[in-house]
């Protein structure tokens, strides 16, 4: 069975960075397409970050420029660098994999989840 590991949330002040890691297992980030999502109390789940077939990263306006996703094909281990954080940024954040080696914004289309791990921002 697929597993997705999430690590590195924790609580930091405004303006602060959170390195967030994703370990997937049986090497199952080399074969399919990984992407973050976060979701806020209260509100929906939302795209963070991911990747295409060929290693090209998106982000929606709300990450570009502060959230920089990588991977270390290695290891199965998927990054989501994150700086300049702020209130709003305060969510749980969960990497998803989905086969077909293409990434997708929409959290429906994505198959196997990880148990997210907390950001918050402490302002």
């Amino acid at each position: 069975q697929v597993q997705l590991v999430e690590s590195g949330g924790g609580l930091v002040q405004a303006g602060g960075s959170l390195r967030l890691s994703c370990a997937a297992s049986g090497g199952i980030i080399s074969g399919h397409a990984v992407a973050w999502f976060r979701q806020a109390p209260g509100k929906d789940r939302k795209f963070v970050s991911g990747f295409d077939w060929n290693s090209l990263t998106y982000y929606p306006d709300s990450s570009k420029g502060r959230f920089t996703i990588s991977r270390d094909n290695p290891e199965n281990t998927v990054y989501l660098q994150m700086n300049s954080l702020r209130q709003e940024d305060t969510a749980v954040c969960d990497c998803a994999a989905k086969e077909g080696g293409y990434y997708s914004d929409d959290p429906k289309a994505n198959k196997f989840w990880g148990k997210g791990t907390q950001v918050t921002d402490d302002s």
